[in-house]
């Protein structure tokens, strides 16, 4: 039996977030111990930020989906702060810095497309 989704579940904007909520997680488990309830702890909230105000967003009027959006965008910008201090403090490489600049990106466009699409 399929289980049933929310809209905004299919939405593929959302599940990119979710991928980087699972990278974000991934690359901080190797952060130094005295990190974890700082900047790791950040790094993850600012991920999951991203995915909730899209989920929250999404049940609301267009406008109020916009307002959701535009925040979660904010979280993609202080993702990438993070990881360029993560990559600074030498606590992520090149190679993960790249990644999660990559993601951010990506979820920056699709989210911004998403906005011009709500004004349509």
């Amino acid at each position: 039996m399929d289980e049933e989704r929310f809209d905004f579940e299919n939405l593929k904007v959302y599940q990119k977030a979710l991928e980087y909520v699972d990278f974000a997680y991934r690359i901080t488990k190797d952060f130094p111990k005295e990190e974890m309830f700082s900047l790791a702890d950040q790094f993850k909230r600012a991920s999951i930020s991203i995915c909730l105000n899209i989920a929250e967003g999404s049940g609301g009027t267009k406008t109020e989906f916009n307002r959701f959006l535009k925040i979660a965008r904010r979280s993609v910008r202080e993702c990438i702060a993070i990881t360029e201090i993560s990559c600074r403090q030498k606590f992520i490489g090149d190679k993960a810095k790249q990644q999660s600049r990559s993601f951010c990106l990506e979820l920056s466009k699709m989210i911004h497309g998403l906005i011009k699409s709500l004004r349509g």
